[in-house]
């Protein structure tokens, strides 16, 4: 297996790229832990980066660099009732070590399409088939959960999906993941305020007003 360089990495020279074009003179990058996917290209890394604002200043050293992830929020509704229910994706998370709920979620390299990234988590973490162009964008443009130490950006989508109230339940205690990327995954079927009650990343939390405002379902935004 050849393993990518970081600077042939395109997360990373995308990165590069629009610091510079912002204004940023890199003058070193050393780097201290680089984690690789099992096909040997980089996934993330981090980095120490002497850099020189536009102002003359240093700006703050420390870089995870992540590159771009997609997230999605899956919404079944009821063909009778049309009550909504989303699936969320239950895994341990070292942020404080717990297990946490999330919505489907990857990430999303510079060369990538995110829409089909999007799609492919979807099938890989509940299970649903579900095609790119079926997503709706939530965000257009860029947005950075976390700007002081990391280049991570989001891409929010959601899809809609009219079921029987038992398949929609068959979503639910899934076990689901991909263990090369270390991923033991439980599925959940909720209502989104109890959603809203689980979850605690703060992207979880924002899609969830993001999709509300889409579909115009403002009571629903009350409840959260």
């Amino acid at each position: 297996m050849k393993k990518e360089s970081l600077a042939d990495a395109p997360k990373y020279r995308f990165w590069k790229q629009q610091a510079e074009t912002n204004g940023l003179i890199i003058n070193k990058i050393d780097e201290f832990y680089i984690r690789r996917r099992h096909n040997g290209e980089v996934l993330f890394a981090m980095l120490e980066v002497d850099a020189n604002t536009p102002e003359g200043d240093k700006i703050p050293p420390a870089l995870f660099l992540k590159g771009h992830a997609a997230s999605v929020l899956v919404c079944l509704i009821d063909q009778e009732t049309k009550d909504k229910y989303v699936v969320l994706v239950r895994q341990r998370r070292i942020c404080d070590g717990s297990h946490t709920y999330e919505h489907p979620a990857g990430m999303v390299d510079a060369s990538d399409d995110p829409q089909e990234v999007a799609a492919r988590e979807v099938g890989e973490e509940i299970g649903l088939d579900v095609k790119p162009e079926e997503l709706t964008k939530l965000n257009n443009r860029l947005w950075f959960p976390s700007t002081g130490t990391s280049d991570e950006a989001m891409h929010y989508f959601f899809v809609e999906r009219e079921l029987p109230r038992q398949q929609i339940m068959d979503f639910h205690h899934k076990d689901m993941g991909v263990a090369s990327e270390l991923e033991r995954i439980t599925t959940a079927v909720t209502t989104l305020p109890e959603a809203h009650k689980l979850i605690t990343n703060i992207n979880g939390l924002l899609i969830h007003f993001l999709y509300l405002h889409a579909v115009g379902d403002y009571d629903t935004m009350k409840l959260l």
